[in-house]
């Protein structure tokens, strides 16, 4: 099994009982996973692969994998700001796939 395989299993049975759930493209789910761990490599911690990190973990602590902003996000939208995370509802295409804004503060960028 490889790493993304592993952190795959792990954050899903973590994850699902919360309500938040892999996007059904698992390609792209992998590829997310596999920039949260270059990044783990990189910073020491998984920062959100669509954000640009600091490398300074106080800084980043908003945006490190799961960031705060998901529950807002797929609450509002179905889906978090990179599509790793949605609903069940945005899965099954019972949500409008849109696009999600940065909610991240300009001043923490």
């Amino acid at each position: 099994m490889t790493d993304v395989e592993q952190l795959y299993g792990a954050l899903r049975k973590i994850q699902e009982p919360q309500g938040y759930y892999f996007n059904k493209d698992t390609k792209r789910v992998f590829e997310l996973l596999e920039a949260l761990l270059v990044n783990k490599k990189r910073y020491g911690y998984m920062s959100c692969p669509c954000r640009l990190a600091s490398g300074e973990r106080e800084k980043d602590r908003d945006i490190i994998c799961p960031c705060i902003y998901r529950q807002p996000d797929v609450a509002e939208y179905g889906s978090c700001y990179c599509n790793l995370y949605v609903s069940a509802e945005w899965n099954e295409g019972t949500v409008l796939h849109v696009y999600v804004p940065e909610r991240r503060p300009p001043e923490r960028m």
